[in-house]
């Protein structure tokens, strides 16, 4: 049921929120995409502390929609050279609006694609 609620919440919100790792303590608002029921989101920095590089060294975390938070656990999804086209189209899909076709062109390209992470639900 959580799992559901989450997919809804990031296909129907431009942005959720993102606590990485088990040391931070506010939430960074940033795109996620749901592609085949799962969720995925690429890291628009490089910066060592940036969330992609704090869930390297500690998977867990939460995402927030809304008013609702969901435990997660990330990692670099294995499949990754295969689900790139898939989350490349979701990405131009839910982010085509004029403001973000920048950001959008970018975020499908080599060193973003490379910054993919995958969130999966903590159900308890």
């Amino acid at each position: 049921m959580k799992k559901e609620a989450a997919l809804a919440y990031i296909n129907n919100n431009s942005l959720a929120g993102i606590k990485a790792g088990s040391d931070r303590h506010d939430f960074l608002d940033i795109w996620m995409v749901v592609v085949d029921d799962r969720i995925f989101a690429r890291s628009w920095g490089f910066a060592e502390r940036s969330w992609y590089n704090t869930f390297l060294k500690d998977p867990a975390g939460q995402i927030k929609c809304g008013d609702t938070v969901f435990s997660i656990r990330a990692s670099v999804p294995t499949d990754n050279d295969l689900l790139t086209p898939k989350i490349n189209s979701a990405y131009l899909a839910k982010y085509h609006a004029a403001s973000n076709l920048t950001y959008t062109s970018a975020i499908i390209t080599g060193r973003h694609i490379e910054k993919t992470m995958e969130f999966v639900i903590v159900e308890d």
